[in-house]
């Protein structure tokens, strides 16, 4: 069993940090199991046996990474407070940095747990700015009709189409879905 804040926190956060600080210096060709087990104070059979190889431990990092930081910031009614995420959302997700996450997110998983993971993430985010719009009053989707409406179609144009991908075409999924949202209830 791992303990919270115990040994193995301390050795994720600092393999972690290894990771995130010699893909800075070096580059993310240059890493290698060796070189992080060094950099983070661990023996690389201690990360071998932890995340298997160096692609498994690169997707654990990856996921972290995707983890938003803070909660989504309030704009005070429910079109804001999407549109405002799924910008930032976009913005992130199609940088070259973001898109180097993904693609290792689920690279080093192939049993799609990670892909779960960074899903729960976003659904978890939609699911603040829908709960506030509910404390408002406001007649708010379901977070499925918002990923499916909303965070699929941006991921898949992240990885597959990228290609004219802007800020509008995230505002316009947001005001299709509260478009068609708001005609469902009338």
């Amino acid at each position: 069993m791992v303990r919270p804040g115990g040994r193995s926190a301390r050795v994720q956060a600092s393999v972690h940090a290894a990771v995130r600080e010699l893909e800075a210096e070096v580059g993310r060709d240059a890493l290698t199991v060796p070189l992080v087990a060094q950099r983070a104070g661990v023996t690389p059979s201690t990360i071998y046996r932890r995340w298997g190889d160096l692609q498994e431990l690169l997707s654990d990092v990856a996921v972290e990474r995707l983890r938003p930081e803070a909660p989504p910031e309030d704009h005070g009614d429910l079109s804001a407070d999407l549109t405002a995420w799924a910008e930032q959302f976009l913005d992130e997700m199609a940088s070259p940095s973001g898109r180097a996450y993904i693609r290792d997110a689920l690279l080093g998983d192939p049993d799609g747990g990670n892909a779960g993971q960074c899903s729960a993430y976003a659904a978890e985010q939609v699911d603040v700015i829908l709960a506030r719009a509910i404390d408002r009053g406001e007649d708010a989707p379901g977070v499925e009709a918002v990923m499916d409406a909303v965070v699929a179609p941006l991921m898949y144009r992240i990885l597959f189409r990228p290609a004219g991908l802007d800020a509008a075409y995230a505002r316009r999924l947001v005001t299709e879905l509260l478009d068609s949202a708001g005609e469902t209830s009338r």
